[in-house]
């Protein structure tokens, strides 16, 4: 199983949401493009947060220094950015991608990275928040990625459990709630396999149990 991990806009907590499924599910991690390396990357946070070796995590293809959107970063670096190069290689074990940003963020001032993840052919695990605005962005993202005709694996909600919002946005867009990933005061390996436990099932990640 190959999943992409992207996010209804920046911040919303798409890294810890494909650290804790990475962990429960045995996977690799690859983060294409990473944008901004003074601070912690999300290839080092997920290595923190699961504890997991080195040999568990894919090289990013592209660094870029600047934290912005990747078409700025890169032109900043003076990169230019091939998104052919990013396409997810084929692993023995599953394998959990991450994007950048939400889902329209431009890789290039030609390409958004929805247009990669179309060409992957991947179904998305789309993180979305609980709080207010939530309904709003998920169902705009859900709706871009029909759009493109990119299979939807599910949504992993992430916040506060307010139930109408995770309802309404199931019964509008007829996606699949995955499960709903708390506000955890630590985070770690330990606080992340509870949260896995306690909120999703692992049965809803079998390979082929794709919907869209």
């Amino acid at each position: 199983m190959r999943l992409v991990v992207s996010g209804t806009d920046t911040g919303v907590g798409k890294t810890i949401a494909a650290a804790m499924l990475m962990q429960a599910l045995g996977a690799t991690y690859f983060k294409p493009v990473q944008s901004g390396l003074e601070d912690e990357t999300d290839t080092d946070a997920v290595r923190r947060l699961t504890g997991l070796p080195d040999d568990d995590f894919l090289p990013e293809i592209y660094r870029l220094r600047t934290p912005a959107s990747p078409h700025v970063s890169a032109e900043i670096d003076g990169v230019t950015i091939d998104p052919a190069r990013l396409a997810p290689p084929q692993t023995d074990r599953p394998l959990i991608v991450e994007g950048a940003g939400g889902l329209l963020v431009p890789l290039t001032r030609q390409t958004l990275f929805i247009d990669a993840f179309a060409d992957w052919g991947l179904p998305v695990v789309l993180c979305a928040r609980t709080a207010l605005g939530g309904i709003n962005h998920a169902l705009l993202s859900i709706e871009a990625l029909k759009a493109r005709a990119i299979p939807i694996h599910g949504i992993v909600f992430v916040g506060d459990p307010v139930p109408d919002t995770e309802r309404t946005i199931v019964d509008f867009s007829g996606v699949r709630r995955l499960g709903r990933l708390p506000w955890l005061d630590r985070l770690n390996s330990t606080t992340l396999a509870q949260a896995f436990a306690q909120q999703f099932r692992l049965a809803d990640f079998r390979p082929g149990d794709d919907r869209s």
